[in-house]
């Protein structure tokens, strides 16, 4: 087995369940790791034997670009679109992250990491 891993994806959303947060966004940085198979692209240097990391920051961004109050759908999103796309997924874990969240504290950023 073979992992992939697309990490540090940022992109700048308006997920939340306040009202500002959906008028002025926040940062958000997304993670995907992935379990495959890609002996067959080792061998012979064929990117469709694998998973195209393109693919996998256009489906992140298109997901992040849907407005959700809660960043676990979103999560939720990105892992069924991912399986979706790529039947060649063993195992996969998404890790989504707001940056600056508005809570009543000084919090540097929330996570949640769904497995799929």
């Amino acid at each position: 087995m073979h992992k992939i891993i697309v990490e540090g994806i940022k992109v700048f959303a308006y997920h939340g369940c306040l009202e500002e947060e959906a008028k002025i966004g926040t940062h958000y940085t997304v993670d995907v790791w992935m379990e495959t198979d890609f002996s067959e692209a080792a061998k012979t240097d064929d990117l469709t034997k694998t998973i195209d990391y393109v693919t996998v920051y256009d489906i992140v961004k298109k997901q992040m670009a849907i407005r959700s109050k809660l960043i676990e759908q979103v999560g939720q999103r990105i892992v069924d679109e991912l399986k979706s796309e790529f039947n060649t997924l063993h195992k996969l874990e998404v890790k989504v992250t707001k940056h600056n969240p508005p809570m009543n504290g000084n919090v540097e950023k929330v996570s949640i990491v769904i497995a799929g």
